[in-house]
């Protein structure tokens, strides 16, 4: 829910209407209080999963924002930790709240790194990557790393068919295509569009061998199958 040291309407149809770079640049001092930041508790249960998954020297945090996943890559990465995101003012929030890490500003469609990290983190970020952006992002991250290095991320279950949660979530895709039709620059956010079949196959064609793990501590659904599970995806 958003609290009151968050951003108005006013600011948030003022960011709607921006491009998503623009759009973040304006959020970001009030983005930590909004429900778009990565809940703690999910930022916990991966790091509890990578601990048994490493050890791992170094870490990047892709599409970093303000930095939420930083302490996740601390816990679990023994040298550097280094972010990477496209707006300016979202990394100088990261830099205030994480003056040690190294942040660099870049498309992560166009990542400036060799492959030199063991382990590449990103939470929340995917949904402002369309289908075929997706292929590219995964080919990005994959020239990252290093030789068996792993990207992981945490992928929510989708809603029930039918359910509210659903309903608001098709209601929100169709808004923004409706949107992104009539209004340039685009503002690309779609919670829809990022499946873990689909997402499994683009990743496999990416040279990624895929496997995923429950976090259980998010619970389960009515049915025992985990409500988030890890996409562990390994460099081959």
């Amino acid at each position: 829910m958003f609290t009151p040291q968050g951003p108005t309407l006013r600011e948030l149809t003022r960011q709607a209407l921006s491009s998503v770079e623009h759009g973040y640049d304006l959020l970001a001092p009030k983005f930590d209080a909004t429900p778009f930041r990565t809940p703690d508790r999910v930022l916990t249960a991966v790091a509890g999963a990578l601990e048994d998954l490493g050890p791992f020297a170094s870490g990047l945090d892709v599409c970093c924002g303000t930095g939420a996943g930083l302490p996740v890559l601390r816990s679990v990465c023994a040298d550097r930790v280094a972010g990477v995101d496209f707006s300016a003012n979202m990394l100088a929030e990261a830099r205030r709240r994480h003056p040690t890490a190294t942040l660099v500003r870049a498309d992560a469609l166009a990542l400036p790194f060799a492959p030199v990290f063991d382990l590449a983190v990103s939470f929340g970020a995917f949904g402002h990557f369309v289908p075929e952006a997706q292929r590219t992002l995964f080919a990005q991250v994959h020239a990252a790393l290093r030789p068996g290095g792993t990207l992981a991320f945490p992928l929510p279950a989708p809603p029930p068919v039918g359910s509210r949660t659903y309903w608001t979530l098709w209601a929100f895709d169709t808004a923004m295509r409706l949107r992104n039709t009539l209004w340039r620059p685009p503002f690309v956010m779609y919670y829809r569009t990022f499946r873990l079949a689909d997402v499994r196959t683009r990743l496999e064609e990416t040279g990624f061998e895929v496997t995923h793990l429950p976090l259980p501590t998010l619970g389960t659904r009515p049915d025992d199958s985990p409500n988030c599970r890890l996409v562990v995806a390994r460099k081959v």
